[in-house]
This record gives structure tokens, sequence and C-alpha cells, in this order.
């Protein structure tokens, strides 16, 4: 099939599919060869398109998909198949814990929704370039972290802050990241530190007030 630059759409929400299919049909040059409404389905097109094929160029993956396989997880799948597609997160999120989540799982860029459609386009035909493209803030945090001196939260650090922000307790906390109590306590200490806090509730306040992890839910 000749159809220029295939892109696998990957979202759960169906009126967000079919937004996007509306606005990347409408650039010369992009097709949508796929869609998926979670990770584990995007690997089955990808496997099926591959069987076929007609390989996928780019992927364009939501991050939260309610109960399926999430976007950071599916992109770590993804990296891990034979010759794999760039995997271009398109989300709504724009923590750092989110952000830097989805650059170590090896996606190539990170673009927010509200993005302008030509802010997109030129992300997705970057991504299939092998290029990078990246938010303003996905952006800022990367060269932050690379050229600032000073001491950031590492990204185990800021994993145990959102699983602070759940209301786990250390020895929950613990048991999730299969570590020990000890561990989480030394983990803290840095982290409050870090923050200039001096407590778990101050610690998440802080922590939400700088974009680092999503507000709590509830």
């Amino acid at each position: 099939m000749n159809r220029g630059l295939g892109v696998l759409l990957v979202d759960d929400h169906p009126v967000v599919r079919a937004g996007l299919r509306a606005m990347l049909t409408g650039f010369d040059g992009i097709a949508i060869a796929a869609e998926a409404a979670d990770g584990e389905a995007a690997l089955r097109e990808l496997e099926r398109l591959r069987a076929l094929g007609d390989p996928v160029d780019v992927v364009l993956m939501d991050l939260q998909m309610g109960e399926g396989l999430d976007g950071v997880a599916a992109t770590a799948r993804i990296r891990l198949l034979e010759s794999p597609p760039p995997v271009l997160i398109l989300t709504t999120y724009d923590t750092d814990a989110d952000i830097l989540a989805a650059v170590e799982a090896g996606a190539s860029g990170y673009m927010l929704k509200d993005a302008p459609p030509e802010q997109i386009r030129r992300a997705v035909l970057a991504a299939a370039a092998g290029e990078t493209a990246l938010a303003p803030r996905a952006a800022a945090l990367l060269l932050r972290r690379i050229g600032n001196p000073a001491p950031a939260l590492t990204p185990r650090e800021i994993e145990l802050l959102g699983l602070l922000a759940t209301g786990l307790s250390n020895r929950g906390i613990a048991q999730r990241l299969f570590v020990s109590e000890a561990t989480v306590k030394t983990h803290l200490v840095h982290i409050y530190g870090k923050l200039g806090v001096d407590n778990r509730t101050a610690a998440i306040a802080a922590a939400t007030r700088r974009r680092v992890i999503r507000p709590p839910e509830g």
C-alpha cells in the first residue's frame, strides 16, 4: 500500500483518535496505518502490519490508557522489537515524572495534546526522520537536568514521590519497589532535602506545585 508516512494512533478515547486522524490525514504525506486503544493492542497492530509488509513509520502514543497497558510500558515493549518504529508521546500530562519515564522508556519525542496542529505535524515528521521532538517544558526539563549542577530529584526519587502521593506507607512503598523500608527512608531524607521540606505532606505539595508529579487523585 502506497500511503506515504504511516502512523499508528494509540489512545483509549475514540473521539481523540478521530480528531487526530482527521487532523493528520489533512496533511500531505501522512496517513493513519492503524489505531489501537491501549499498549497491548498497539503491539498487536505493529506485528500485524509488519507481517503484511507494511510496517509503521511512527507510533503516536498516549500515556494514560485506562486499565490497558500504559504508554510508558508500551513504549518500552516497542523498543524491544526488531527494527522498532519511533514512538512519539502525545499526552495531556507534562510533569517531570511523566516526561522522564517516557524518555527513559525510549520515546523519541514528547508533545502535548494542546499543541497547534502544525507543531504536531512537525513532531511526527521529526520522529520519522530519527530526530527528537519535545514540547517546550519537556525540552527545558531535560536541558536543566543536563546543565544544572545542583542536585536534582532522580527518576527513582520521582517514582517514590508518586507512590507517596497515593497514600502508601513506607512499608507499602518498599513492597512496591522491592526495596527495604530503610532504603525508602533514605530516599525520603534525600527528597526532603532537595525539596526543602521536612515531612511527607509538604513533599507531596511541593512536588505537585512544581509539576514534578501529578496532583493526588481524589
